[in-house]
């Protein structure tokens, strides 16, 4: 799924929306699934409203816990709660889709945004992608 944001706000609040357009696709017949086994995401994702979403679809959230939110959590002592579950060995293949981001950011059109159309620079990113998939 590749969706293109407003230009200077953050892309967590775009997740919700991101996971309802997604499709993986079956190696057999059927429909495609529309829940992932696990996201991975770095810790701009570990809202507790974003952890609660995941948790309800059923998802495994593999995301880390930031600083500020484990200082909170442990200053508030036995009614700060447990820490979140993080699987570290799987967080570690989320490189994978950094370097997928990095390919894309050697564009030099994307990497400077000269785009004035969302659609035109989501169709470059498309293109991008597909040449990526393709090498």
């Amino acid at each position: 799924v590749i969706a293109v944001t407003p230009g200077q706000a953050n892309d967590s609040p775009a997740l919700p929306k991101l996971l309802a357009e997604l499709r993986i696709p079956r190696v057999g017949p059927g429909r495609p699934r529309t829940t992932p086994e696990a996201l991975r995401a770095d810790k701009a994702y570990s809202a507790r409203g974003h952890r609660a979403h995941l948790r309800s679809r059923g998802i495994t959230a593999v995301i880390p816990e930031p600083s500020d939110q484990i200082r909170h959590r442990k200053n508030k002592g036995s009614r700060g709660g447990r820490p979140v579950g993080f699987d570290a060995s799987d967080y570690k293949h989320r490189n994978v889709v950094e370097r997928a981001f990095n390919h894309v950011k050697n564009w030099r059109g994307l990497a400077t945004r000269y785009d004035k159309h969302a659609v035109v620079f989501r169709g470059g990113v498309v293109l991008a992608a597909i040449m990526l998939w393709l090498a």
